[in-house]
């Protein structure tokens, strides 16, 4: 993040990059719509946000994932170096109010980071093109988008060129909600278990609890059956410690 924040402000990097996270319901959408499937496939990074697709790595790869990257932890290593770096975040998403909230709380817990702007996730698509040049006149590096799948997904493709000058457009799905304290998270057992999504779904049954029962056997079906080594044709080995859960 800090490498490709130079490049942007020295030049070498035309677009944003777009770096989105992975979990079983993304992996199960990734395999039904294909609209979600095109976008993913255009992203620059895609991380292991959720235990099953480390423990599918470890059991079907050679250089299995060494851990998921949560963006909920994620935050945390980015929130630091962008204080150290002078690094301009922008938060977009969630209820009116959130990102704000979550905005103050991480600026406490490290002084000298900049928040320039927030904005709540309710807007029309054609408000899109004017947040868009909201954004890039804040003089923001980082834009985190809360949006929700495939929503997300869908915003930072189709607008990166609109968001030159930025160097990453991170999708971060209710991030918000858990900077704010608003959504807590599961015990550090049921995530290093994977079975954070069923703390999630406890707290939030109306939202979460379908998706999960609905999600869940599909990505596992694709995760057993399409995870391995190899990505793209066979002579293209993915480099050390990189398996593909497509």
């Amino acid at each position: 993040m800090v490498a490709d924040c130079r490049a942007a402000k020295s030049g070498k990097l035309g677009v944003p990059k777009v770096v989105i996270s992975a979990n079983g319901s993304v992996v199960a959408a990734y395999h039904s719509d294909q609209k979600f499937s095109f976008h993913v496939d255009q992203a620059d990074i895609v991380d292991a946000d959720g235990m099953p697709l480390v423990f599918a790595s470890k059991m079907l790869c050679k250089a299995p994932l060494r851990e998921r990257v949560a963006t909920t932890d994620f935050i945390e290593d980015a929130g630091r170096a962008a204080a150290e770096n002078a690094i301009r975040f922008y938060f977009l998403g969630g209820r009116p109010g959130i990102a704000a909230d979550a905005a103050g709380k991480l600026t406490a817990r490290y002084p000298g980071l900049q928040v320039v702007g927030c904005r709540h996730g309710y807007f029309s698509r054609e408000d899109e093109a004017s947040l868009c040049d909201e954004i890039v006149a804040s003089g923001a590096q980082v834009l985190w988008l809360g949006l929700g799948s495939p929503i997300q997904e869908r915003f930072a493709i189709e607008h990166r060129d609109r968001l030159r000058g930025l160097a990453w457009i991170r999708t971060c799905g209710g991030l918000f909600d858990h900077i704010a304290e608003r959504v807590a998270r599961a015990p550090a057992w049921m995530q290093s278990s994977g079975l954070e999504w069923l703390h999630r779904a406890a707290m939030e049954p109306r939202r979460l609890g379908w998706r999960y029962i609905s999600t869940n056997p599909v990505a596992a079906y694709h995760l057993l059956t399409k995870t391995s080594d190899m990505v793209g044709p066979a002579t293209e080995q993915v480099p050390e410690n990189q398996s593909s859960l497509a």
